[in-house]
């Protein structure tokens, strides 16, 4: 798979969470209120994630992952879990923790993110 881009790792990553909560079939709007953007960027983000291969569009504008839109979107929230541990495990209040590893998630190499996750195993 090329490199995603910050906005499709978002994307995906919030597709996760929301089939977590609502179940298999996500809507445009629940992915643009989570995201506080427009439905047309929703529009627009969910086309170039399906030519990707990542997800589904159903005929009534319902929303699923493909087996690897899932297995790209499960990387990107455990490492974004990976990083928000950490840095609560050194300190960091939640709500800054939350906001920094949603900017550092998307540029760590993973060799620090190895690193990270040994942390956390302590």
């Amino acid at each position: 798979m090329k490199n995603l881009t910050k906005a499709n790792e978002d994307y995906l990553e919030t597709i996760l969470l929301l089939e977590i909560e609502h179940g298999e079939f996500i809507k445009s709007i629940d992915i643009a209120k989570h995201l506080n953007v427009s439905k047309p960027a929703v529009n627009k983000a969910t086309n170039e994630l399906k030519e990707l291969g990542l997800i589904n569009k159903g005929y009534y504008g319902e929303i699923s992952l493909t087996e690897i839109g899932r297995i790209q979107a499960k990387k990107v929230y455990n490492k974004h879990k990976a990083i928000f541990d950490f840095l609560k495990k050194i300190g960091v209040s939640s709500e800054t923790a939350e906001i920094d590893c949603c900017k550092i998630e998307h540029i760590l190499s993973e060799e620090t993110l190895q690193k990270i996750e040994e942390f956390n195993k302590k």
